[in-house]
């Protein structure tokens, strides 16, 4: 069986913790998740962590995906405990790094993004918490446009009034950053050419491998949207 080790990064009270319980539920791992306020998640398993909320000790978790066995290592998001999550990074096949949409991009989610574009770490960005009241989506996606990279694509598209629904984004335009680095598409773009989906799927799939282009997806991990 094929083992992926997947990293959980985020600033303090991003909700990394609520999202390795949701990705357990939706894996079918677990028959309920866990609750940080309650101290019942599977990966703060320290008293001090119960006790503040707050991940300290990198913790392994792990589900079972088709033919995959899936290791979540749940980082700690406090600045305090930087080194430990620095320690992490070795192992990891790729990343989840956490943002809160009411928080936005914090100096944290900056040094995090940095280190794992410094180890060539594939890396998938998740705007948790879009259900709070008073949300800002374009601001936050242009928050990590311009305090991370350029280089992203969003995957949904998002409608947050009278009710939250999340929908694949299929516009031409999501693939901006796709287009733009491979001289091939971005000709047959200018040219007003129809360019193959699975092609743009393809350089997608590639450059998001090579660590070079990051998918935004966007939910609420507590609430199991977008999960």
């Amino acid at each position: 069986m094929k083992i992926i080790n997947i990293g959980i990064l985020a600033h303090v009270d991003a909700g990394k913790t609520t999202l390795t319980e949701s990705l357990l539920y939706a894996s079918g791992a677990i028959s309920e998740p866990g609750s940080v306020e309650k101290g019942t998640t599977r990966t703060d398993t320290m008293f001090l962590e119960r006790q503040r909320g707050i991940t300290i000790q990198a913790a392994v978790t792990s589900f079972q995906w088709h033919r995959c066995k899936v290791n979540i290592v749940d980082t700690p998001g406090h600045m305090d405990f930087l080194a430990e999550v620095y320690r992490s990074l070795a192992v990891l096949d790729g990343a989840i790094l956490v943002i809160s949409a009411k928080d936005g991009v914090q100096a944290q989610t900056r040094i995090l993004f940095h280190a794992l574009r410094k180890m060539n770490i594939p890396t998938v960005i998740f705007i948790n918490k879009i259900d709070q009241a008073g949300v800002d989506l374009q601001s936050v996606v242009q928050s990590v446009r311009d305090k991370l990279s350029a280089d992203i694509i969003i995957k949904q598209t998002v409608s947050l009034s009278p009710e939250i629904v999340l929908e694949e984004n299929t516009d031409i335009e999501a693939w901006d950053a796709v287009i733009e680095n491979n001289d091939e598409l971005l000709e047959k773009y200018i040219a007003g050419e129809p360019i193959s989906r699975e092609k743009l799927a393809r350089e997608e799939q590639q450059r998001v491998q090579d660590a070079s282009l990051f998918p935004v997806y966007h939910g609420s991990a507590k609430n199991g949207l977008g999960i």
